[in-house]
């Protein structure tokens, strides 16, 4: 397949339209139609402020999109991608009882349902089908909600859509369910090619069956429409004959279907229209606005944004997905979107889109600001076309420094941002995130100075991080003066920050005189592993202790009776095997140090190259006196080299664990046990981890720090 025309930008407009309607939809999710009226009235932009909530805040059906579908580069990106490969991506980033879905308990909630049996050993799609959960439980609202991935890396292609829909939705649903979902993911995927609603729906109903319910329902609603100009009127029709008291269940997927056609066809291109019918509607209203807001972005691309609401301003492309990859939870639509757009080329056999050198921040679509935003009220931030050295776009930083010599700032989130600090503020779960930028890795960034401006301006690199008492802090790079005209590169390694989070990475402008100008980010990015110290600063706070993900039974400060002997980590799992993970997915070719005090663990250790809570290596050391070095694939573990190494409980052990592109160098107390090179699928990259199995370890602190392969 080739891929439609205008694809990459459509798919960016699908991407915010997704967020835009979950963000818009969640303050007052599966609220009644009376109850919205009561309280809010019509809905026609964000309500967050009436529920003293931020805009952007967690949700597991944005969250659950974009980790899902995470299934088809962890599996070769091929076609032949099956239920039970997405069944074991479902317990690879899964966090049980913490990230991504609903835990409402089994028989409650599907996706729970459904993760029980998957982690029991059932696998997909049995995980999720009538025969095993029941008809109710299989048919609630959750299959349409986590497709649109799927939907849009098949643009162009429905009927592939629809198949991939049914794959990924039979992990957790059946029947009706599985219905919906193939019809918003044909719907999606056609829209890419097809500007005409009728005829996006006529396609994807080919793909289900005409005595089904959703068939019927999207007919009816069609017939109503026809005769019906008032969409409350028929929306009292769609209550009437399909609403909860005919579909049991905490949220069925049959009514809230019926709400994204019925905005869809009374609110016709108008995106606004369309927001305002489906919220104002009720039931799950983030996932179905969510649904709706990705289709017209596809259908009409960024022009669907257009209008006198700012939709796009209050979320500046920033959203979260918290998972097992910490690292991966502070994103944005970009980023999202051109993972997609790469799945999409990798499909097609074509070049990987890397905008201006695969930079992180690129701005290359129109009006993207990839999260920067700044509280300085004279400066203010836009994406313009032009003054980019590598690309077609830039951010323009529009300064008006009244005060010569006090620098404004713009920035973006590398971890979770100061609002999140003590509350989760109406989210879907707590914010679980590591931060994206390190101590020791190396900030670089291009810039343009405007041709008009009076004089030269001051530039620099700072970032923000949680200091003594999680009080936010700035750490600045080096003063670069540019003169109007002249464009700079510059750069920055972050300093030590003795375990201490980076919060947010961005620029300062400053000027010796009163002036007004502008300065072009042309991009911003960092890489490499980071020279960092993991553990606790000592200076109060918690936020370095949730830079940790923690897929333990318990992690907390030691409580030992003897303050000489506490140590800043005290893990506790009591069933199988936990991890407590940081960093990102970007980190290869380090070493890994930490020393561990263990009392009753069956096994203990660090991992590297950590990809999720299934894929890793681990330096292990178990209750026999035996040390291994293990490669776990999709909980699948294998031993790659294993010796015997004497141990006295309550000491304090040191382990060392080096990756080189799949070269591997294991040491205890100084002493290196193995030197292997997995030449099988090796992992080449991924965030570090202590592992521990029934029992618990102590910890002080974790050290990373790069390695030159071969030396």
């Amino acid at each position: 397949m080739s891929s439609p025309h205008n694809y990459a930008e459509r798919v960016y407009a699908g991407v915010l339209g997704k967020a835009i309607g979950v963000f818009l939809g969640h303050p007052f999710e599966l609220w009644t139609y009376q109850q919205v009226m009561e309280e809010l009235g019509e809905i026609t932009g964000y309500v967050s402020h009436r529920f003293d909530s931020p805009v952007v805040v967690t949700d597991d059906d944005l969250a659950g999109t974009f980790t899902f579908l995470r299934a088809l580069p962890d599996y070769g990106c091929c076609l032949d991608l099956t239920p039970a490969q997405i069944g074991q991506t479902w317990l690879n980033y899964l966090v049980e009882g913490r990230t991504l879905i609903w835990w409402g308990g089994l028989g409650n909630s599907t996706e729970h349902t459904a993760y029980l049996n998957l982690k029991r050993g059932i696998p997909a799609p049995r995980s999720g089908s009538i025969a095993q959960n029941g008809r109710i439980v299989a048919e609630q609202l959750g299959s349409q909600i986590f497709i649109d991935g799927f939907a849009m890396v098949a643009g162009g292609d429905p009927a592939l859509a629809a198949d991939l829909a049914r794959r990924a939705a039979s992990v957790s649903h059946d029947g009706e369910a599985i219905y919906a979902a193939q019809v918003m993911a044909a719907m999606e995927a056609q829209a890419f090619v097809e500007p005409d609603l009728t005829r996006c729906v006529d396609t994807a109903l080919d793909f289900i069956p005409c005595d089904s319910d959703i068939y019927r329902l999207i007919q009816n609603l069609r017939e109503w429409h026809a005769v019906e100009p008032d969409w409350r009127v028929t929306r009292e029709k769609l209550e009437a004959g399909y609403g909860y008291d005919s579909y049991p269940g905490v949220c069925h997927v049959v009514p809230n279907h019926g709400l994204i056609h019925l905005s869809l066809l009374y609110g016709g291109d108008d995106f606004q229209e369309a927001m305002k019918i489906v919220n104002t509607s009720g039931w799950d209203t983030d996932c179905n606005a969510g649904n709706v807001g990705c289709f017209l972005g596809i259908k009409n691309g960024l022009a669907a944004f257009d209008g006198p609401v700012d939709w796009r301003g209050p979320i500046a492309d920033r959203f979260y997905m918290p998972s097992a990859d910490g690292g991966r939870a502070i994103t944005d639509a970009v980023r999202e979107s051109i993972e997609v757009i790469n799945l999409r080329r990798r499909l097609d056999g074509e070049p990987l889109l890397q905008p201006k050198q695969g930079a992180r921040f690129h701005f290359e679509f129109p009006g993207a600001v990839q999260g920067f935003e700044t509280t300085d009220e004279t400066l203010h931030v836009e994406n313009v076309f032009g003054n980019s050295g590598l690309g077609k776009r830039s951010l323009a930083l529009r300064y008006d420094l009244r005060q010569p010599g006090v620098p404004l700032r713009a920035a973006t989130p590398t971890f979770i941002p100061e609002e999140f600090k003590t509350a989760t503020q109406l989210t879907s779960e707590e914010l679980t995130a590591s931060p994206t930028l390190y101590p020791g890795q190396r900030i670089r960034a291009s810039l343009k100075a405007d041709a008009g401006n009076v004089g030269a301006v001051g530039v620099s690199l700072f970032i923000s991080f949680y200091g003594k008492d999680d009080v936010v802090q700035q750490a600045v790079g080096e003063l670069h003066w540019v003169s109007p005209g002249v464009t700079a590169e510059v750069a920055w390694t972050v300093p030590d920050l003795h375990g201490r989070p980076v919060v947010a990475v961005g620029m300062q402008v400053e000027c010796d005189q009163v002036q007004q100008g502008s300065v072009y980010l042309d991009w911003l990015t960092w890489d490499g592993a980071p020279r960092a110290w993991l553990g606790d600063p000592g200076d109060g706070g918690s936020m370095w202790r949730r830079a940790w993900v923690n897929a333990c039974s318990a992690a907390e400060r030691d409580q030992h009776p003897d303050p000489k002997q506490r140590h800043a980590t005290f893990l506790v799992q009591n069933e199988g095997r936990g991890l407590y993970l940081q960093g990102t997915q970007e980190w290869t070719n380090y070493a890994v140090h930490a020393g561990i005090n263990v009392t009753t663990a069956r096994a203990h250790g660090v991992a590297v190259c950590v990809q999720g809570l299934r894929r890793y290596y681990a330096l292990l050391r178990d209750r026999e006196g035996q040390a291994r070095l293990v490669k776990m694939f999709d909980g699948q573990e294998t031993v790659l080299a294993q010796g015997d190494f004497a141990w006295k409980t309550g000491a304090n052990v040191a382990f060392r664990l080096e990756t080189c592109g799949g070269k591997l160098e294991a040491a205890l107390n100084g002493q290196v046990l193995f030197e292997v090179e997995d030449g099988e699928r090796p992992f080449t990259h991924g965030s570090v981890a202590y592992v521990i199995e029934e029992g618990c370890l102590r910890s002080q602190a974790m050290r990373i720090e790069p390695i030159v392969c071969g030396e």
